[in-house]
C-alpha cells in the first residue's frame, strides 16, 4: 500500500515541481532557477522494507525524469524481483521503455559495490547500517557523485507528567514491539519523568504479557519473526550485555516457546519476546542501535535532562514528545529540542507519513526521501540569467 501511495504522491508532484523566479538586482535582468533529470539514479534497499523504500525512491526519481537501477537485499531478493517485476508492466502498458527502471540484483560486495564505483550512476540511495552507508558516502564522493543515506536511528519517547498515559502507552507498544523491532523507526529508549515512571512501566510490562505473535502477513499479529537466526543470536547475547551493564530484564527477553504460537508451522521461526529492560541512560549499550525488540527503559527528573539524552546518541532518525504542555511541546520542536529529523509530539515515534521529507541528522545520513522537496536530491539545480535589454550591466555595480 505504501509503494502506491506514494505513486499517487509523485504523480500530483509531477504536475508542480516549483522552480523560482528571483528579483534581479540589474536593470532588464530576469533571474530564475532550472530543475533538470539528474541522470542514473542507484537505489540499494535493506531487508526490513525492501518494497517501501524502493517505492519512496523510485516514484519521486522517475517523476524527475531520471533512469534508475534497483539493488535489493540478498535476503530479499524475491521480493524486490516481483517489485520490479510490476513496475516494468506498469511502464510497458503505459508507452514507457521498461530499461528507464531496471533491477541488478545480487551480493552487496559485488553489485552494490559496482553501483557505488560506476561514474554513470549519478546518486546512490542506500539504506542499511551506519557502517556500510559511511563506506558508500566515502566512495560516491571520492567521485563527486551524490548520495542519500537512510541508516540507524536509536530512538527515544519521552513521557512527561502532563502526558495521557493511556495513548503513551499504546504507541510505546507498537513502537518498540511492533515487527519485532525491525524498523528503523523503532522505539529503542524510553524517557519517562519520575512523576509518572511508576504509573506507566508497570502497564507496559503488562502489556507486553499479551503480545501477539504469528504470522506477518495475519492482520491480528503484532509481533513477526526476526529476519534470521543471527538475529535471535544477537538478540540473546544483548540481553546478556545488559545484564552485565547494571540492566534489569523486566520483560520477555527469551524465545517464544512453541506452545505460544498461533499454529505448529510457525515452531521453526525465529521467534522472540520483546524485552523491556531498566537500564542506566548513560550505558554503553544504550547508546548502540542493535536491530532487535529491545527497549530500554529510564527515569529522568526534568525536561532538560530528557533532551541532553535524547541527542546524546550517534544517530539522529526520529523521536518522540508525549506531554500536553505547550512550553514543553515547543521547546521539543524547536533548536533547542530535539535533534532527530523526525520530531513527533503525542504520537509514536514509528513509522511516518509519505507527505513529509523521511530521514535523519547525524550518523542517520542526513538523507530525506518521500515528500516535501526530498525530490530536489534527484534534480540538477540550475541559476540562469536572462537579459532582455541592450546594455550590460554588472553585478554588484562593478563596471566594465
Amino acid at each position: 500500500q505504501e509503494y502506491i501511495d506514494i505513486c499517487d504522491l509523485a504523480a500530483g508532484m509531477s504536475r508542480q515541481l516549483p522552480g523560482q523566479v528571483l528579483p534581479s538586482e540589474r536593470s532588464e535582468h530576469s533571474l530564475l532557477e532550472t530543475w533538470h533529470p539528474l541522470g542514473t539514479i542507484g537505489i540499494i534497499t535493506a531487508f526490513n522494507f525492501p518494497h517501501a523504500v524502493a517505492g519512496w525512491n523510485s516514484a519521486v526519481s522517475l517523476i524527475c525524469g531520471n533512469t534508475q537501477i534497483l539493488k535489493g537485499a540478498e535476503s530479499s531478493s524475491l521480493v524486490s524481483i516481483a517489485t520490479q517485476r510490476v513496475v516494468a508492466d506498469v511502464l510497458d502498458a503505459n508507452g514507457v521503455n521498461p530499461a528507464v527502471s531496471v533491477i541488478c540484483q545480487g551480493l552487496g560486495a559485488e553489485v552494490g559495490e559496482a553501483m557505488l564505483h560506476d561514474e554513470r550512476v549519478d546518486l546512490v540511495s542506500f539504506t542499511g547500517s551506519t557502517r556500510v552507508g559511511q563506506h558508500a558516502n566515502q566512495v560516491v564522493s571520492s567521485r563527486f557523485g551524490r548520495c542519500i543515506l537512510e541508516l540507524g536511528g536509536n530512538n527515544s519517547i519521552v513521557v512527561m507528567p502532563s502526558a495521557d498515559l493511556e495513548m503513551a502507552l499504546r504507541s510505546i507498544v507498537f513502537a518498540a514491539a511492533g515487527t519485532c523491532g525491525q524498523r528503523c523507526t523503532t522505539l529503542r529508549r524510553l524517557l519517562v519523568h519520575e512523576d509518572v515512571y511508576d504509573s506507566l512501566v508497570p502497564r507496559l510490562v503488562q502489556s507486553y504479557g499479551t503480545l501477539p505473535y504469528g504470522n506477518p502477513l495475519d492482520p491480528k499479529t503484532l509481533v513477526g519473526p526476526l529476519h534470521n537466526q543471527a538475529g535471535v543470536e544477537l538478540f540473546e547475547r544483548t540481553i546478556e550485555d545488559a545484564k552485565a551493564q547494571g540492566g534489569k530484564l523486566l520483560a520477555g527477553g527469551t524465545r517464544v516457546p512453541s506452545s505460544e504460537l498461533p499454529s505448529a508451522d510457525l515452531a521453526k521461526g525465529n521467534f522472540v519476546k520483546p524485552a523491556i529492560i531498566e537500564m542506566d541512560p548513560h550505558a554503553p549499550l544504550v547508546q548502540e542501535e542493535r536491530f532487535i525488540p529491545v527497549m530500554y527503559v529510564s527515569k529522568v527528573s526534568n525536561f532538560d535532562s530528557a533532551i541532553a539524552i535524547n541527542n546524546q546518541v550517534e544517530q539522529g532518525l526520529t523521536s518522540a514528545l508525549f506531554s500536553n504542555d505547550m512550553r514543553e511541546v515547543f521547546k521539543w520542536i524547536g533548536p533547542r529540542g530535539s535533534d532527530t529529523g523526525i520530531v513527533n509530539v503525542n504520537t509514536s515515534c514509528s513509522g511516518a507519513e509519505i507527505g513529509g521529507a523521511f530521514g535523519g541528522n547525524k550518523h542517520t545520513g542526513g538523507g530525506r526521501e518521500s515528500g516535501s522537496d526530498a525530490w530536489k536530491q534527484y534534480m540538477r539545480r540550475g541559476t540562469c540569467t536572462i537579459n532582455f535589454g541592450t546594455s550590460l550591466p554588472l553585478a554588484q555595480g562593478i563596471e566594465f
